[in-house]
C-alpha cells in the first residue's frame, strides 16, 4: 500500500519520541523517565520557585525545547496561527487537572508507555485507565460536549507562551541566583543540558509536523482503527521504546521494585482515566498542549498555565503520589477531580445543543 509522506512524518515522530524516551534516561534522566512531560513541568515549577520540594527543582531543556521547536516548524511552514478565545477558564482548570492525575499515577501518558516498555508491569493498571478515560471522552464529545469554537481573529495571545519559554531557555543559561536546582532526588538525574535541548527540540518540530500524540493516537484507533495514521506512529513508538530498553539493559519486567511506580493499581488506574477523558475533551495530551501553544494555539497556552499551577500544587500538597503509595489528599484530589469534569461536560453540553 503506498503512504503518503504524513504517514511516514508520523511514523518517524513514533520512533524518536520513543526511541529519545529511552535514550534520555540512559544518558542521565531518572530511570524509566527520559520523557515525561508532567514530571518535566514539575520540575520546572520548583526550579522557579513555586514549590519548595528539594528532590524536584530544575528547569528542563526538553520542556523548552518542545515549545520552542514547535514554533520553529510553525514558523518554517508557514503554519504559526494565532487563535484562542475557547472556554479560558475550563482550560486553566483543565491543565491543573490534567497534572493531578499524572502525579498520582506518577507520569504522564507518554511516560505510561515508556514504563510499560520497559517492563514495569504496573503500568498496565494505567493503561485502562487511559484506554477507559479516553473512551468517556470520545462519548462525551459524540453527545455534545464541546467547549466552544476557538477566535481565529489573527490576535497576538499565540505568541505569549512561545515568548515565555524563550525566556526561560535565557534564564536557564544564565542561571540567576533565583533559580533553585536539586542537589539530590530525581531531578537530580538530568542528560547534559545540549543534549536534552536538542532532543526537545527536534521532537518538539517533529510533532508539529506530525501531530503526533500519545492520547490522540488511542482515540483515533477507537475511532477509525486501522486506517489511522497514528495506530502506526504508536506502533513505531512501541517498537523503538522495546528494542532500545532490551538493548541498553534498562528492560526489567515485573510488578516491584520498579522506579517511579507505586502498587495502588485502582489510583493508578483512576489518575490515567482523569487524564484520558480531559485530554479529549481538550484536544491533546500534556504533551501534545505544549506542542499546539508553540504554534499560536492560545488556547492550549492556557492549558499549559493551568499544568504549571498543578505541577506546583501537587508538589505543595501533597498530592502527588511516590513509591510508597498515594496520599490520602492525592485521592481526594482525584475525585474532586472526576467530579468537576463531569459538571463542566453537563454544562458545555447544555451550552451546546
Amino acid at each position: 500500500m503506498v503512504r503518503d509522506r504524513h504517514f511516514w512524518i508520523v511514523v518517524a515522530a513514533g520512533l524518536l519520541l520513543g526511541g529519545l524516551g529511552v535514550l534520555l534516561a540512559v544518558w542521565g534522566n531518572p530511570e524509566n523517565s527520559g520523557i515525561c512531560v508532567s514530571c518535566f513541568i514539575e520540575n520546572s515549577a520548583g526550579a522557579l520557585g513555586f514549590q519548595d520540594n528539594s528532590r524536584m527543582q530544575y528547569l528542563r531543556p526538553e520542556l523548552i525545547g518542545f515549545v520552542l521547536g514547535s514554533l520553529a516548524s510553525a514558523v518554517i511552514f508557514r503554519e504559526f496561527r494565532s487563535r484562542g478565545g475557547s472556554a479560558p477558564l475550563p482550560r486553566l482548570i483543565a491543565g491543573m487537572l490534567l497534572m493531578i492525575g499524572c502525579a498520582v499515577f506518577i507520569g504522564c501518558p507518554i511516560k505510561l508507555f515508556l514504563r510499560l516498555t520497559a517492563g514495569d508491569l504496573t503500568a498496565l493498571a494505567g493503561v485502562a485507565g487511559l484506554v477507559a478515560g479516553v473512551w468517556i471522552g470520545v462519548r462525551g464529545l459524540a453527545n455534545g460536549v464541546e467547549p466552544g469554537p476557538a477566535d481565529r481573529g489573527g490576535r497576538g495571545e499565540g505568541l505569549l507562551i512561545p515568548a515565555a519559554f524563550l525566556f526561560l531557555l535565557v534564564l536557564l543559561f544564565a542561571r540567576p541566583g533565583f533559580l533553585v536546582f536539586s542537589a539530590r532526588g530525581s531531578a537530580a538525574q538530568h542528560a547534559p543540558l545540549l543534549i536534552s535541548l536538542a532532543a526537545g527540540l527536534l521532537l518538539g518540530f517533529i510533532a508539529q509536523r506530525s501531530r503526533f500524540c500519545i492520547t490522540g493516537s488511542v482515540r483515533d484507533i477507537m475511532l477509525i482503527g486501522f486506517r489511522s495514521y497514528m495506530l502506526w506512529g504508536f506502533l513505531a513508538f512501541l517498537v523503538a521504546a522495546v528494542g532500545l530498553s532490551v538493548v541498553s539493559g534498562t528492560f526489567n519486567p515485573g510488578f516491584y521494585g520498579q522506579p517511579g511506580a507505586h502498587l495502588e493499581h485502582v489510583w493508578s488506574f483512576l489518575g490515567m482515566a482523569l487524564v484520558g477523558w480531559v485530554s479529549v475533551l481538550i484536544g491533546g495530551c500534556p504533551f501534545r498542549q505544549l506542542i499546539k501553544a508553540g504554534e499560536g494555539d492560545a488556547d492550549a497556552g492556557l492549558v499549559v498555565v493551568g499544568m504549571f499551577i498543578g505541577g506546583a500544587l501537587v508538589q505543595s500538597w501533597g498530592i502527588a503520589a511516590t513509591a510508597a503509595g498515594v496520599s490520602l489528599y492525592g485521592k481526594a484530589a482525584i475525585l474532586v477531580g472526576f467530579a468537576v469534569v463531569a459538571a463542566g461536560c453537563l454544562l458545555f453540553r447544555e451550552r451546546s445543543v
